[in-house]
């Protein structure tokens, strides 16, 4: 797998994984990429820095002098912390973050119980409460079909790992 940074003729720029770089191309050729923001399918690779792994206990061997000069004397004080790699960078991924924030904080995340969950909160067999979780397409479209109010979240759980 080739994760790619893309970018439309509208200048939006997003990542999408590939097979290979050849599934890339024949897949944009036959006009099946396309910009996850404006839909628009004149998708083209932007320029990307490869990825370069730094092992933590070189990083201060390695550093440029200068670096090293405007690190602090002070072998107390902490090292400055890096930048996050996957930190929000547009407006919309800004906005998706705090949305995302915003409804793990105010709301049950009830897994992929979701479904049973909000058809017993309309229902009123169970207490009302914001919810948010996961659910099949068929479940999700019979919830529509009874009046029960539900709407697809733009990003997934935060999956915690060892």
């Amino acid at each position: 797998m080739i994760q790619y940074t893309l970018k439309c003729t509208q200048g939006h720029q997003f990542d999408s994984w590939f097979q290979s770089s050849a599934a890339f191309d024949k897949l944009a050729k036959a006009g099946h990429v396309s910009c996850a923001i404006c839909g628009s399918t004149q998708v083209e690779k932007a320029l990307m820095a490869p990825r370069v792994g730094v092992k933590e206990n070189t990083k201060e061997a390695t550093a440029a002098p200068d670096q090293q000069a405007a690190q602090p004397s002070d072998p107390q004080s902490p090292p400055p912390a890096p930048a996050r790699l996957n930190a929000p960078s547009t407006e919309a991924e800004k906005a998706l973050a705090a949305m995302k924030e915003h409804v793990e904080k105010n709301s049950d995340y009830v897994g992929d119980n979701f479904a049973a969950e909000a058809r017993a909160i309309h229902d009123g067999d169970a207490p009302e409460r914001p919810i948010w979780g996961e659910a099949k397409p068929k479940e999700a479209k019979e919830l529509i079909e009874d009046g029960i109010p539900v709407a697809p979240l733009p990003f997934t759980p935060t999956r915690k790992t060892n």
